[in-house]
């Protein structure tokens, strides 16, 4: 084996750095340690790409099925989809975990609109009820009526965007890092 003058361990690692690295999910707030992994594996001149949501009231179905629920159960709404996936939207702090990783750069963000379709408004309802952990939080707050917070839900959505096939915008912010 030729190291080129390096020694074999340094040589390993390397040529196994990678020069781009994606994060396939939404990267939410108090992850610098995945962060600072993914510094770690990256090489010199490598960057890393990941996303997050914009804030809620730019996501209009997650915005209308928070609201729906606030009006369902008023003492104590389920919150999480507007704190946890929609609530890490603030550049200046999503900056700070690259920074605290060890990465030079700042970020660069890049706003993304797109359209979230769904052939009915209890699609959506189903998927923000039934499909995250937004479900553990209507459990708790309503005694497991979650069937209960997905037909309401469902007939917001239908206020908001018509019965049949809805269509609601959608956004999140692009993130790219240079090591």
């Amino acid at each position: 084996m030729t190291t080129g003058g390096r020694d074999p361990p340094a040589f390993r690692r390397h040529e196994f750095r990678h020069r781009r690295l994606t994060v396939q999910r939404h990267v939410l707030r108090g992850q610098s340690a995945s962060v600072f992994e993914a510094r770690r594996v990256l090489r010199h001149g490598g960057v890393l790409l990941f996303n997050v949501w914009d804030r809620i009231k730019e996501n209009q179905f997650a915005d209308t099925v928070t609201t729906a629920l606030a009006g369902l159960l008023p003492t104590d709404p389920p919150r999480f989809m507007a704190r946890t996936p929609h609530g890490y939207v603030d550049r200046q702090v999503i900056s700070c975990d690259p920074a605290e990783a060890g990465f030079g750069a700042a970020p660069r963000f890049e706003t993304i609109a797109a359209r979230s379709r769904a052939a009915s408004a209890r699609e959506p309802a189903v998927a923000y009820c039934q499909g995250t952990p937004l479900r553990n939080e209507i459990e708790a707050r309503s005694g497991g009526a979650v069937k209960e917070a997905m037909s309401a839900c469902a007939t917001a959505i239908a206020e908001r965007f018509g019965t049949g096939p809805v269509e609601g915008k959608i956004q999140a912010h692009a993130v790219v890092v240079a090591h």
